[in-house]
């Protein structure tokens, strides 16, 4: 009892500390959400587009999706994480709706580094930002907040590596929270995958004795390259998941079945790694694309 209690308090102090009120449109008639994404956005278009160099390949395929996708239709983008500053930074460049804060998406983002206080979770809530809390699982109440945010046809950001990489290597293995997110959301969102390379040079981890810098560098190459919608046969990957055989060699995390497909957790470990899979393929090959444009 004392053990349910302690977690108890502990999932309210967290509730408390992430201020979800705070990211509400309506709060306070919306005026210091659209002050904080168009001071944020402001920043964003200073470093992309003109403290540093900033090309982007098929911009157009993103720029449509987020101002004119069918009513009621979410948009799920996934890239690469090569930087704390990866978001916001890399909507900053020419062309692109920074500072509105209608259409600009929301994101997930590390819980234990954008919400330590109750000041940063106020102003990361207000900049559209949805914590996760690292090893709780893709059942965790935050992870159906982002769910509610599909759910009502909004764009939502990812990154579905988990962490930060700066080292130009090939995708690594994704987490199976985006993937999750595909097949439990009510409507099922279009997927586009975003690859990019240089913010790593913008806000390198370990230049400033041995740390991030205080603020973003300049004078650096930003390259970003849009790929074109990641489609998916989610009915005929969930009938194939239902004849999975049982494996009794993992733990078990007591996930929920999910309704009205009925797919087990067995079942659901298979769909969410095929679909990872293909993500993942995808963005490597944007990842080869893009290094090739860059080279010439």
């Amino acid at each position: 009892m004392e053990m349910e209690a302690s977690a108890a308090e502990g999932a309210a102090a967290a509730a408390a500390r992430t201020l979800r009120w705070a990211g509400r449109a309506g709060h306070l008639g919306g005026v210091p959400r659209a002050a904080v994404i168009a001071a944020v956005g402001a920043v964003a278009k200073a470093y992309a587009s003109l403290l540093n160099t900033t090309t982007v390949h098929n911009a157009d395929a993103l720029l449509r999706l987020v101002s004119s996708r069918p009513p009621g239709t979410p948009l799920l983008t996934v890239s690469n994480h090569m930087s704390t500053m990866d978001d916001p930074l890399m909507w900053g460049f020419k062309g692109f709706p920074t500072t509105d804060a209608k259409l600009q998406r929301w994101v997930l983002t590390a819980e234990d580094i954008c919400f330590r206080n109750v000041f940063m979770s106020y102003i990361f809530r207000l900049g559209k930002c949805v914590p996760i809390t690292r090893g709780a699982g893709i059942y965790q109440d935050h992870m159906t907040e982002a769910l509610e945010v599909l759910s009502t046809g909004d764009w939502l950001h990812s990154f579905p590596e988990g962490k930060i990489a700066q080292d130009d290597q090939p995708i690594r293995r994704l987490k199976w929270g985006t993937a999750s997110l595909i097949v439990r959301a009510p409507v099922t969102p279009i997927v586009l995958p975003i690859v990019h390379s240089g913010f790593e040079k913008v806000m390198p981890e370990k230049s400033f004795f041995g740390r991030r810098p205080p603020v973003p560098l300049w004078n650096k190459e930003i390259h970003i390259i849009v790929g074109e919608p990641v489609e998916f046969d989610l009915p005929s990957l969930k009938q194939a998941a239902r004849t999975v055989p049982q494996d009794s060699s993992f733990e078990r995390k007591g996930w929920p079945s999910i309704m009205p497909d009925g797919l087990d957790e067995a079942a659901q470990r298979w769909l969410y790694q095929k679909i990872s899979d293909k993500i993942q393929s995808v963005m490597e090959t944007l990842r080869k694309r893009l290094l090739d444009l860059k080279q010439h």
